[in-house]
């Protein structure tokens, strides 16, 4: 007769401390795991991920640069404004062109508005 997973859920249900600490002691020593070993690494691992890369970022306009006109035309474009706003934010730098958005995203607009003579900056 094989063991079912039900049979082993019912044994873990009616188990002491004790005996579940000996099973897991036995389980290492047979298979050469750690049982605490992978928690640690992982959520070490998710820490420094989480510090490489932010999941919301703002591109900030720093400058404008020769070509205003290119810029405001590229900040319409990005932001969905009107004439009237766009030019409000090309005039007033530094200033947050898009907010809490994905790094993806920025590095794109970022690309297109360094093409139109702007300087940029990713936060």
């Amino acid at each position: 007769m094989a063991i079912t997973k039900e049979d082993i859920l019912s044994y873990l249900e009616t188990a002491t401390i004790l005996d579940l600490n000996d099973l897991v002691k036995s389980i290492e020593e047979k298979f050469g795991v750690s049982a605490a070993a992978p928690v640690a690494v992982a959520a070490a691992g998710a820490a420094a991920a989480a510090d490489a890369e932010p999941s919301e970022v703002n591109v900030v306009l720093k400058e404008i640069g020769q070509s205003k006109v290119a810029v405001i035309k590229v900040i319409r474009e990005v932001t969905g404004l009107g004439l009237v706003d766009a030019k409000k934010l090309a005039d007033n730098v530094p200033s947050n062109i898009k907010e809490k958005i994905s790094p993806k995203e920025a590095d794109e607009i970022k690309e297109k508005l360094v093409a139109a003579g702007a300087v940029v900056e990713v936060k």
